[in-house]
């Protein structure tokens, strides 16, 4: 009997990519991982580290480096190549100068291969390049998504566990829009314990500033970035989450950069929201009833978005 192994490919080896491919492993998701980059010493010497914590992972899993074609069993990709430090002005737009003509070149050699699975998106600016990637490769709708607001969303939730002192699992709260600047908090959707937000109000502490919130989630990542260069814990951690409920198909309700044909009255872009993530990657989005105010800014994002795809045609027309 010849038991299916789970195969995950991560392309972009540097601080992001690598911790992925050490998260997949510790947290037990995947039994093979495929390391593809450009730079061969690096990859020598991230898979030699990797194979090195093996023996403290819940099972076995074979770290392999390979080309391109070499993807082509894989179930998932995890796309994660970029130039962080083009992040350095504070606006993760600016990182599209390299990442757009570097996807838009690799994407067609993973396809030719014969890869048929799901790609998973990290690299900057997020919505911009899955939408890039969903039209190089040409896979089905779906089976193209991006991290998107998943990681804006844990940083909402951890700020606001610090600020009631309750446990991160026991409220709902998602952020909506771009994976960068111009995101908002739907509070409309903020549930404790099945309550809503306005429900607390006036009872600390719940009642809070809550434009001081969304500006601590938003700002969240360059907290990390300054002291550190870079972000790694909170992005591997919300990739693989999001690999393992694919490769379980776990139909669970995830914030992430998903294809919108219609909902919300916007269609051709890619955006954070929830869906149902599965084996078939973003399965349904989810459409809530936003009041209007909530509408209007998620569409004041989209706009964003749009904008910065028609700056990446114009950098692969140039």
């Amino acid at each position: 009997m010849t038991i299916k192994k789970r195969i995950v490919g991560v392309v972009g080896i540097g601080h992001v990519g690598a911790h992925v491919a050490f998260t997949l492993g510790m947290m037990g998701v995947a039994d093979e991982v495929l390391l593809c980059d450009k730079k061969q010493d690096k990859l020598v010497s991230e898979r030699q580290d990797l194979m090195d914590a093996v023996k403290f992972m819940p099972h076995l899993v074979d770290y392999r480096i390979v080309d391109y074609a070499g993807l082509k069993d894989c179930d998932v990709i995890v796309n994660s190549t970029g130039k962080i430090e083009l992040c350095a002005t504070g606006n993760r737009d600016d990182e599209m100068n390299f990442t757009v003509a570097q996807v838009a070149d690799y994407i067609p050699k993973i396809m030719a291969g014969g890869f048929k699975g799901i790609f998973l998106n990290i690299t900057n600016p997020c919505d911009v390049i899955t939408h890039l990637i969903a039209v190089k490769s040409g896979l089905p709708k779906g089976h193209v998504l991006g991290t998107g607001t998943g990681l804006d969303t844990s940083r909402l939730v951890s700020a606001l566990a610090q600020q009631t002192g309750l446990d991160h699992h026991s409220f709902t709260a998602y952020m909506f829009g771009e994976h960068g600047n111009a995101q908002m908090v739907p509070w409309s959707l903020v549930k404790f314990g099945g309550k809503s937000l306005d429900e607390y109000k006036n009872k600390p502490p719940f009642d809070f500033d809550r434009a001081d919130m969304q500006k601590r989630a938003i700002g969240g990542g360059w907290v990390t970035y300054k002291g550190k260069g870079c972000t790694e814990y909170g992005i591997c951690s919300a990739a693989a989450y999001m690999v393992d409920a694919i490769l379980h198909d776990s139909k669970k309700i995830l914030p992430a950069s998903v294809e919108l044909t219609g909902e919300y009255g916007e269609k051709d872009i890619f955006a954070g929201c929830p869906a149902v993530i599965g084996a078939n990657g973003a399965e349904q989005v989810m459409e809530y009833n936003l009041p209007e105010n909530e509408l209007k800014e998620f569409k004041a994002c989209c706009t964003t978005i749009r904008n910065n795809i028609a700056k990446a045609d114009n950098l692969l027309h140039r």
